[in-house]
């Protein structure tokens, strides 16, 4: 299925259980013509509590129905500030990543938000592939081609070779080349490690705040190498890509660190995620000419100074090419959706490990026709 340009509102609730992030995008499924204005609504103190109870839950399990409803309703009410979107892309509340065993579990119903929005919702991307034999994430490299594209279009960027590395709960990373006639050849993508979702539980556990804002406890630890060097002895950093993590597969490394002080403690949880990254270039294509960082991990200074000392390559934001690192994930499930709707791959073999390309996602919509048409 062809067709025109679709304003579409993308939206993404990630693991480190901050908030709900939304963005508007202009696209055709294939090319970005355009990004439009974002928005966020943050979770509370109680209802970031209910949806971090349901971590590691499957459906039908306590506390489940209660996150799916939460997860619905924050959406649904951050959807009312874009009426101009003519469809939504909903990612859902991921709770169980386990591609290999019982599948992959994003908590919300697309079907409730269509019909508490009154719109076409896209959602439930990762399931068909991981019904194939993918690993069903990441799920965003496909659009990271897009950007790079759109950069290299508006003349933000040559056509070298760049990572993109998302920093959310969890640390992802995808190879891009620009030349590439599109993103079923031109992407590497693969979880590098534990990203902000470690450091997030520990300053919560200890009464700290959410997070560690700015890097401004980490900076002033000291990384305890022992337990960074045992944490690059998972069997996970010798695997090739394609591959993926749940949040919570390396509980380890949050236990190793708990009898350290505060502020030695998020400095090792930040070296940490520096070496996972360095440990994932290696199974690069190709050095990239530049690492454009997003997610919130980019707002923490400590972590981008010690990626920058880590890496063979400039470290950057990805607002140095012109994009918002607060809403590319957000835009990617706008982008996605479209993908959908149209029938176009959202996933491959370079990026999950899926056989094939995968065209994911369910469609929902708020009524039907008598004939079963969207009307």
């Amino acid at each position: 299925m062809t067709g025109g340009m679709i304003r579409v509102l993308g939206m993404m609730s990630g693991t480190s259980l901050d908030g709900v992030d939304a963005a508007l995008i202009d696209t055709d499924g294939v090319r970005i013509c355009g990004f439009g204005r974002s928005g966020y609504r943050a979770y509370g103190g109680n209802e970031a509590a209910i949806l971090h109870d349901a971590l590691g839950r499957w459906p039908g399990d306590a506390g489940v129905a209660e996150a799916a409803d939460l997860s619905v309703a924050a959406h649904a009410a951050l959807a009312a500030d874009f009426p101009e979107a003519e469809l939504i892309g909903y990612h859902g509340q991921t709770l169980a990543h386990d591609p290999g065993g019982r599948g992959t579990h994003q908590a919300g119903s697309g079907a409730d938000l269509a019909r508490r929005t009154g719109r076409r919702v896209v959602w439930d991307f990762r399931t068909e592939d991981v019904r194939q034999g993918g690993q069903g994430a990441p799920l965003a490299p496909f659009f990271h081609w897009a950007c790079a594209d759109w950069a290299l279009r508006e003349g933000r960027m040559d056509a070298a070779p760049v990572v993109f590395l998302n920093l959310g709960g969890v640390g992802n990373l995808t190879w891009v080349d620009p030349g590439a006639e599109g993103p079923e050849t031109g992407c590497l993508a693969f979880d590098t490690g534990p990203a902000n979702a470690p450091i997030n539980d520990m300053m919560r556990a200890r009464g700290l705040g959410a997070r560690d804002e700015g890097g401004a406890l980490a900076v002033q630890g000291r990384a305890d190498d022992g337990i960074v060097a045992d944490f690059l002895t998972h069997p996970y950093f010798a695997r090739k890509p394609p591959k993926s993590l749940d949040r919570d597969a390396f509980a380890r490394l949050s236990d190793a660190v708990k009898n350290l002080p505060d502020a030695d403690a998020a400095a090792t949880l930040v070296a940490a995620l520096a070496a996972s990254v360095a440990a994932g270039t290696r199974h690069l294509p190709a050095p990239p000419a530049r690492l454009l960082v997003c997610g919130g991990g980019r707002h923490n200074a400590a972590i981008m100074a010690t990626l920058s000392d880590r890496l063979d390559c400039p470290v950057e934001p990805v607002e140095a090419i012109g994009l918002d690192g607060d809403m590319l994930e957000a835009q990617a499930f706008g982008w996605l959706a479209v993908r959908v709707l149209r029938g176009l791959p959202t996933s491959g073999p370079t990026t999950t490990a899926a056989p094939g390309p995968v065209s994911g996602g369910r469609i929902s919509t708020p009524r039907f026709s008598a004939r079963g048409e969207w009307p």
